[in-house]
């Protein structure tokens, strides 16, 4: 069996089974009235679905090992770090969790300018230090975002979702924190993507771009005639 075939396999069942955990608890919430509990673990549940459905509506198909980190990052994040509360129960889990999406976010940047860089539709001739600074700065913005996210909904639905720290109530330095992990992330990923480039130095980047290429061979063609 191939390794991609492996790892969409994994991937799967991964979300066949965490759809299951999370099931269960809908009904709990459901049994009891936690109609926000609810609504949060229905959302997470079709967070979880996008990537497999627009792939297939858009035919775009992306590695099956980011999706796989993707749907444990979501899970993570969302299902135990708000549902199941690990965010009080250990104090460590929003700095691991705002660490891996700064990672993860780095490589999806990275991986949307390379292809557009690549695609022979787009007229773009970017440097590698461009490529690795807009990976950069595409994930600290989202991870702005979503700190603005958070403050939204702790302001308009009385959610605890920017977590007071001790001798900060107002939630601020729990948010510089996230930021700072987030670019911390988004840095490491950006260094190794124009390590990629300009080295050409074999890394799990280089794998998945070339499986990107090879399963979305309808978005560009330069980099197949060389």
């Amino acid at each position: 069996m191939e390794t991609s075939d492996l790892a969409r396999k994994i991937h799967w069942g991964l979300v066949g089974v965490l759809h299951l955990a999370m099931a269960g608890e809908l009904v709990a919430a459901v049994y009891y009235g936690y109609w926000m509990s609810v609504f949060l673990i229905a959302a997470i549940m079709s967070v979880m679905l996008v990537p497999l459905l627009l792939g297939g509506r858009f035919q775009l198909q992306v590695p099956s090992e980011f999706q796989i980190l993707a749907v444990i990052f979501v899970f993570a994040a969302l299902f135990l770090g708000e549902i199941r509360q690990y965010y009080e129960r250990l104090w460590w889990w929003d700095i691991a969790l705002h660490s891996a999406s700064g990672l993860l976010l780095g490589i999806f940047g990275f991986l949307l300018v390379y292809v557009l860089n690549e695609n022979e539709r787009a007229d773009l001739h970017m440097r590698p230090r461009f490529v690795a600074f807009f990976a950069f700065l595409f994930a600290v913005a989202i991870g702005a975002l979503w700190e603005i996210f958070e403050f939204s909904m702790d302001q308009f639905f009385g959610m605890n979702m920017q977590k007071p720290m001790l001798g900060d109530p107002s939630g601020l330095t729990d948010t510089m924190w996230d930021l700072i992990v987030d670019t911390l992330g988004a840095l490491v990923i950006s260094v190794f993507g124009w390590w990629y480039m300009v080295r050409e130095e074999h890394s799990f980047i280089e794998r998945w771009i070339k499986k990107f290429v090879q399963h979305n061979p309808h978005l560009f063609r330069r980099i197949e005639e060389r």
